[in-house]
């Protein structure tokens, strides 16, 4: 592999441009810098952050390559800046045995534009009643276990499952979801769902499941990551945890970070998701608690679906949004066009703080020389215009549709090597 010069770039978005020298997939100097037969790309005076890192992937494969395969899934993380991503288990058949991590951590080594990882269910066949092969799967490399998708709602499962976590050395993702608040619910309730008919989903769903699982964790000393946290009162949970010391992780996605319940009102069922959309003032209380460090990071959720499964009656849709190639922009227009978040912050937010969950010593790393050349190019003058016929995702089903977003990835870097440049999947 030929050695990369980054030209003009300005790390973290601070200082005057500098090069950057990338050597052997580390960082080999960073200034004025020269080397023959290097790899040169223009970087004209964009930020230069750590290669972003996503802890909720859903790439279909094996079982609805249909939808989304490993390759086509990796291409859009690759263009929306991601080095490493984590492949979610609710796959056909699921992935609660180490043949199946296995055959998803293969296939994408072998399409090496991400580093895939394999999230491992957390229960047989996302049943919630007998736990799954955890410690085979976790010496097969698996260091995340969800079954996102559906909640882990026994208690005592739950407990069992956080004690094996602890003694494994790994983490469990909670989709908290009280399943017997939410039968067939269609929308956030509140008024929205009163006004549209839909049967409401109440915030308590989520917030009741997220204060049992921290005092779980607390009480086995274990480490707990909450999935998708929807509700200020999600966030007030976490708040109280973590002041009283549980290991707890959280993430929020960019839909979340930007959509309301008022996006409803078409029925277009494009907007439903789970959990689903909510309230302005949630919004706005997600946005905070991500600025302060209660809600640790962004994590797209990306969920490709099939045109016959959204398409459809609101009542009949696949809850689910494409994500991996607009997160870098709604984080931009929600947290750095308000002044929440600076570069270093969404840095922290995109790759450190992931990257640091997950327990993935090579990313999310310091720009700084010795280190892992893990890294994406932002334009932050850039505007697009989102059109999912347009992405690299086989699915379009995104709610953003038409919208102008600021912010673009100019090249994303994977141990030295160019995996995007400019829109594209270099040859």
């Amino acid at each position: 592999m030929n050695p990369l010069i980054i030209r003009g770039v300005r790390p973290y978005g601070e200082g005057e441009p500098v090069d950057v020298l990338v050597r052997d997939g580390v960082v080999a100097a960073i200034g004025e810098v020269a080397e023959e037969g290097a790899e040169v790309v223009e970087g004209g005076g964009a930020v230069l952050l750590p290669g972003f890192v996503d802890l909720h992937t859903h790439l279909r494969e094996p079982g609805r390559e249909d939808t989304e395969t490993i390759a086509t899934g990796s291409a859009a993380a690759a263009l929306g800046g991601y080095t490493a991503v984590f492949a979610m288990a609710n796959t056909d058949p699921v992935a609660d045995n180490a043949v199946i991590v296995e055959h998803v951590a293969r296939r994408g080594r072998e399409v090496g534009l991400v580093d895939v990882h394999p999230v491992g269910a957390v229960t047989v066949g996302l049943k919630g009643e007998k736990l799954a092969e955890l410690g085979t799967m976790a010496k097969a490399g698996v260091r995340v276990f969800s079954d996102d998708g559906h909640c882990v709602h026994d208690p005592l499962v739950m407990r069992r499952a956080l004690e094996y976590s602890k003694a494994l050395d790994v983490v469990v993702a909670q989709h908290a979801e009280e399943p017997r608040l939410t039968v067939g619910a269609q929308a956030h309730e509140g008024e929205q769902a009163a006004r549209l008919g839909l049967q409401g989903w109440p915030a308590a769903a989520e917030e009741a499941v997220v204060a049992r699982d921290c005092l779980l964790a607390r009480q086995v000393g274990a480490r707990l990551h909450v999935c998708h946290v929807s509700t200020a009162g999600t966030a007030d949970v976490l708040a109280w945890a973590k002041a009283r010391g549980t290991e707890v992780s959280a993430e929020v996605t960019p839909h979340h970070l930007l959509l309301t319940d008022e996006r409803l009102a078409t029925y277009d069922p494009v907007n439903k998701v789970n959990p689903p959309l909510r309230t302005a003032d949630d919004v706005r209380k997600l946005r905070e608690a991500l600025a302060a460090g209660v809600i640790d990071c962004v994590a797209t959720d990306h969920a490709p679906h099939a045109v016959q499964d959204k398409d459809c009656e609101w009542s009949a849709a696949r809850p689910g949004m494409l994500g991996l190639q607009t997160a870098l922009s709604i984080v931009v227009e929600t947290m750095v066009e308000t002044g929440l978040l600076d570069w270093r912050g969404v840095a922290r937010v995109l790759s450190e703080r992931p990257a640091e969950i997950a327990g993935l010593p090579d990313q999310g790393r310091p720009i700084e020389v010795g280190e892992p050349a893990n890294l994406v190019l932002v334009d932050p003058g850039a505007r697009w215009t989102v059109r999912g016929a347009e992405l690299a995702s086989i699915a379009a089903n995104t709610p953003f549709e038409g919208m102008e977003l600021p912010g673009a990835v100019v090249a994303t870097v994977l141990r030295g090597r160019v995996t995007a440049l400019r829109g594209r999947i270099p040859a």
